[in-house]
């Protein structure tokens, strides 16, 4: 615990003027980004008698080691670098809304030829026309499937309309009249897109015109005896209007706004959102978020609305945002999210009407969200704490296992081994330190020796960073940099060891704050594998002086748990909730080793000699193979043979043939489950799905 007085600034050092603040702890990690219209008086508030400051606040400043602050001419700007910076360190001590689920939305692909009417999830696209968020996916089907009767906008996929447009036949919603079918030419692109943007426009909730307009059409058929037609635009607008009961009319102005409610007690914070477009509720979302620093409810909303619309541009951000209490100072607030918007945004406490009684709504939404919250996290925090401290007493740890990290061995026969590394912390997954490792050093299986040196490698990482921060200062053995896949930086960034993060984690740095690789020790590792594993990843910790680190395995046979040097193994009964979480570790480890070295043995099997031509690239390779037929027969073909490929000149079907007659042809493999012989142009499925059953 450091003192705040310790690395206090000396009087008249921090400016009189707007700016963003930065706390770091010891190692150098951002812990807490804040904002002030006056750097001076904000900070000195964190260095007052320590009994004077909120308890969270008080863990603030004896957890950080410095603080330092940058100065913008406005606080606007503050606002806009305070966003920037918590959404790149990270900051432990700063509230940080997460969805608790991916929300949906109807989306419009105005930025296609032929736009497209689809479900979407994830971030949003450019050129793209958002409708949502819906609490459910099926909300949008049944929407979409009532409006296309009217609207017939595509809906399929790439494939399925590329396909219709080779076979000269729409699909089944073309001959039902719920696709124009521009597939096949029925429709033009610009008559086409032009639907699209129709169909946006009611979506945006210009409806009474378009209702109105059809209205006057079934009447016109009538009087001239159209009865067909007539009937039709009948249901065309029995449609639209079922499609517009599903959102029913909340506000009578048709008013574009988005309403947030907070809930809240000492601990927690539940935030709930209705998106409202002309008058109809829209969409609706909502994050519960700890409160680890001392906040008020002005403070809640301000957060919210950096959350909400720190990513939006345009027509994202309403004309009204409406809160239950404002931020303060409420002006620079409202300014962001009108440079935002590029139009003037009301931001303000509803007071009477109906926008006061949505508003209502709106916060026992979020009452209840707290609620449920409250009783999922009690029970689960329950669950997790009961089996933190099994596992503590079935290994005799003088403390829970915060930090646990697993490690497994995969490969196939011998062949592709590579290793995973898992972590949980508090008994939850932790993707975003996950790590995968080849195993270089020898060839040949052999889990023993792959588990000791994986386990080295990674805490030899972790002493080089003890290393960088100076808590160690002997001098680690180093390992060279080393390129798993044989690729440049540029196309593949691999970490020291061979090392390589999760793709779908993302990649953190270890610079200027942000959270290192290995710089934290688990106090418990946990290997796929009996007494020979256990022995081998003791003694790799050995061999590097560590001796604060728990290690065990864990048996598939009989699920026993191994300790180093213990004759017997722990059994822990069946329906221990340490078990359970034991075996979820080790479980995940192990997909995912599977799922790299399947990965890694894909590629492998692909691969070809053709992909070693300078100049070649997918589209004449695959233009190649499909006009030989196979790589034994191009391998066969003369230069002149080469050249009738289309797009294939001289230089090329030279240094094609040229390349084939260097790479030796290899003996046909053969299937050992099946009999079947992989030709040298591909691999049979069934060859990789046999394979697959005989995987570690």
């Amino acid at each position: 615990m450091a003192d705040p007085s310790s690395y206090r600034p000396k009087p008249g050092q921090i400016p009189d003027s707007p700016g963003v603040y930065k706390f770091r702890d010891e190692h150098g990690r951002v812990i807490y980004v804040g904002k002030a219209k006056s750097l001076r008086q904000r900070l000195a508030n964190y260095f007052q008698d320590l009994a004077g400051l909120h308890p969270r606040t008080r863990t603030m400043v004896t957890t950080a080691a410095s603080v330092e602050w940058t100065v913008v001419s406005t606080e606007v700007e503050a606002l806009q670098l305070e966003y920037s910076w918590i959404k790149e360190f990270d900051p432990r001590f700063n509230v940080k809304y997460r969805d608790d689920k991916s929300y949906p939305y109807l989306a419009v692909t105005l930025n296609e030829e032929f736009p497209r009417v689809q479900v979407m999830r994830g971030a949003k696209k450019k050129g793209v026309r958002y409708f949502g968020p819906y609490g459910h996916a099926w909300a949008i089907r049944e929407t979409v499937d009532l409006m296309l009767r009217v609207f017939p906008v595509r809906t399929c996929s790439a494939g399925v309309f590329k396909r219709s447009a080779q076979i000269g036949r729409p699909c089944l919603l073309g001959y039902i009249g719920k696709c124009s079918a521009p597939c096949v030419g029925r429709i033009s692109p610009e008559e086409h897109h032009e639907l699209a943007e129709e169909f946006c426009d009611f979506m945006a909730g210009r409806t009474g015109a378009y209702i109105r307009r059809l209205e006057r059409g079934m009447q016109e058929a009538a009087e001239e005896m159209e009865y067909e037609r007539a009937a039709r635009l009948r249901d065309d607008i029995g449609a639209l209007k079922r499609a517009m009961e599903k959102s029913a009319v909340v506000l009578a102005d048709a008013t574009d706004a988005d309403l947030i409610a907070v809930a809240e007690d000492e601990l927690e914070a539940a935030v709930q959102i209705f998106h409202v477009r002309g008058g109809r509720v829209r969409g609706q979302r909502g994050w519960v978020t700890d409160k680890v620093e001392a906040v008020t409810t002005s403070g809640l909303v301000e957060h919210a609305l950096q959350q909400l619309y720190g990513e939006e541009r345009g027509d994202a951000v309403p004309k009204e945002v409406l809160v239950p209490a404002l931020p303060e100072p409420v002006e620079p607030v409202a300014q962001w999210l009108s440079e935002r918007r590029g139009s003037q945004v009301s931001l303000r406490i509803p007071q009477r009407g109906d926008k006061k009684d949505l508003m209502a709504t709106v916060g026992r939404n979020a009452q209840q969200a707290l609620g449920l919250h409250k009783t999922k996290r009690a029970s689960d925090l329950t669950t997790r704490s009961r089996a933190l401290e099994e596992i503590a007493g079935a290994l005799g740890l003088d403390a829970v296992p915060l930090r646990i990290e697993c490690f497994d061995i995969s490969h196939l026969q011998g062949d592709d081994v590579v290793a995973s590394m898992v972590v949980f912390e508090d008994g939850l997954a932790r993707k975003s330190e996950y790590r995968r490792f080849q195993i270089k050093s020898f060839q040949g299986q052999d889990d023993v020796r792959s588990m000791h040196e994986v386990i080295g490698r990674r805490f030899k990482r972790y002493l080089q960073e003890k290393q960088k921060s100076g808590e160690w200062t002997e001098e680690p053995a180093g390992d060279a940099r080393v390129d798993d896949n044989g690729a440049t930086a540029a196309t593949v960034t691999t970490d020291t060891d061979g090392l390589e993060p999760d793709p779908m984690a993302g990649r953190p740095t270890d610079e200027d704050g942000r959270p290192k690789r290995f710089a934290y020790p688990p106090q418990l590792v946990v290997v796929d594998g009996g007494a020979p594993q256990v022995a081998a990843a003791r003694r790799a910790l050995d061999e590097l002086g560590i001796d604060d680190v728990a290690v065990c395995g864990l048996a598939k046979r009989l699920e026993e748990v191994w300790l180093p040097e213990e004759d017997d193994p722990v059994v822990l009964p069946r329906s221990s909730e340490g078990l359970y979480l034991l075996q979820r570790v080790r479980d995940e480890a192990h997909r995912f080793a599977i799922a790299y070295q399947r990965s890694k043995r894909t590629k492998r099997l692909k691969s070809s000699p053709l992909d070693a031509v300078a100049g070649l690239g997918d589209t004449r390779r695959q233009a190649l193979l499909k006009h030989f037929g196979s790589l034994k027969k191009l391998r066969a073909a003369t230069v002149d043979e080469i050249c009738e490929v289309p797009g294939v000149g001289r230089k090329t079907a030279e240094t094609v043939a040229a390349a084939l007659a260097g790479a030796a042809p290899s003996a046909p493999a053969v299937n050992t489950a099946t009999g079947e012989i992989i030709e040298d142009d591909g691999v049979p499925p069934a060859a990789l799905s046999a394979e697959r059953g005989q995987e570690r």
